[in-house]
């Protein structure tokens, strides 16, 4: 499995910007498709996961009033949408797929290779 990210880019605060991510491969076997993101000097975290399996999705708190996770089922990709961004905003988003459930604390075994967003 293979997730590739795109759609990052520059915006400036108050804006919006959109995320895709394209899963190849073995993919009847994900359990859950997640955008996480990792700022210069901090931890990952995650930010927001779909489940194909029930399409149930879940955003974190830190961001539940202003993003949102998605399927796309014409294009086949994950989309996280991001709305009324801020400068805390800034980091590289990250796709991942877990093939064994959608916690976090679970394994997400694959990982694309991010696209930077900036809000400044």
């Amino acid at each position: 499995v293979q997730p590739v990210e795109s759609g990052g880019g520059s915006v400036q605060p108050g804006g919006s910007l959109g995320l895709s991510c394209a899963a190849s491969g073995y993919t009847d076997g994900i359990r859950c498709m997640g955008w996480f993101r990792q700022a210069p000097g901090k931890l990952r975290e995650g930010v927001a996961r779909y489940s194909p399996v029930d399409s149930s999705t879940y955003i974190d708190a830190s961001v539940k009033e202003r993003f949102a996770i998605s399927q796309d089922n014409a294009k086949n990709t994950v989309d996280l949408q991001m709305n009324s961004l801020k400068p805390e905003d800034t980091a590289m988003y990250y796709c991942a797929a877990n093939m064994v459930s959608c916690s976090w604390l679970s394994t997400w075994a694959y990982w694309g290779q991010g696209t930077q967003v900036t809000v400044s």
